[in-house]
């Protein structure tokens, strides 16, 4: 008999297995929120799937009778471009500190104290300060993303920089190539896929600061909406746009890997995902 440590799934066990514990999660919350409806059919905190539905619909299918949107994809559409303005700006950023930072000593030494410090820095404690700087509108949400994950993206990729073996920028040298030549031809190449793989994993944290100045200021989004309707109970919405939101993560994070794997196919073949 295998020891367990040795035993590896089949396919379609595999397969079983992933979605195995979306089914318990299903089946418990079924059971409790029937539980709960015969008890008081006006209860809020676990509503049936009908009822979900019904919410889903309203907030998705029927325009608003005071602005005419259609909130639900209004709310996506605003959450989603704040989203993509500030992991863009973050990734610019990040690239270019990190590349400079890992590739060249002199920035290393300059600019390497002042990105610990940063990091360090709780972005949403700066969040009023950024509300007063730029005011309520998108600018101090995008920046609020912007500096929230930068650091994280930029140390990520000033360390991938320098695990670059040195023999490479001696060889390079040895045929004539200057700084910015090294930068652009050796090292960048090599570090474009991982910048990609830095914004896969600071998007968790992007989700979480956009929706964090959403609540704090805003007249749309999905942070917005799931904290308008808590007032009220209202959990047929709440629990859809938590759905929704995991759902966009997932797919942007699925976009990004194929991206990746398209782009830089190289990469993927050397164990990374």
């Amino acid at each position: 008999m295998k020891k367990l440590i040795n035993q590896v799934p089949s396919k379609s066990l595999k397969v079983f297995l992933g979605i195995a514990p979306f089914l318990l999660l299903v089946i418990l919350y079924m059971m409790g929120s029937e539980a709960r409806l015969d008890v008081n059919p006006n209860d809020k905190f676990l509503p049936s799937f009908s009822q979900i539905g019904d919410a889903l619909e309203r907030m998705a299918l029927e325009p608003s009778k005071r602005t005419g949107e259609y909130l639900f994809w209004q709310d996506t559409a605003s959450s989603l471009t704040r989203l993509g303005f500030g992991v863009l700006i973050a990734a610019t950023l990040g690239l270019l500190i990190g590349l400079l930072t890992g590739a060249l000593p002199l920035f290393t030494a300059w600019l390497s104290p002042l990105l610990t410090v940063v990091s360090l820095i709780p972005p949403l404690a700066i969040l009023p300060i950024l509300f007063i700087v730029f005011g309520l509108g998108e600018l101090s949400k995008v920046v609020l993303i912007a500096i929230g994950i930068t650091p994280f993206i930029a140390r990520d990729i000033q360390q991938r920089t320098q695990e670059i073996p040195a023999e490479q920028l001696v060889k390079a040298q040895t045929l004539g190539a200057n700084t910015s030549q090294i930068m652009i031809r050796v090292l960048l190449p090599q570090i474009m896929p991982k910048l990609i793989d830095a914004v896969r994993l600071s998007l968790g944290a992007g989700w979480l600061f956009l929706i964090a100045a959403e609540a704090v200021a805003a007249t749309d989004g999905l942070g917005y909406r799931i904290f308008l309707v808590r007032r009220y109970m209202a959990m047929d919405v709440i629990l859809p746009y938590v759905a929704w939101i995991t759902l966009l993560a997932f797919v942007i994070d699925l976009l990004l890997r194929n991206m990746n794997r398209r782009l830089f196919p190289w990469h993927s073949q050397g164990g990374k995902s």
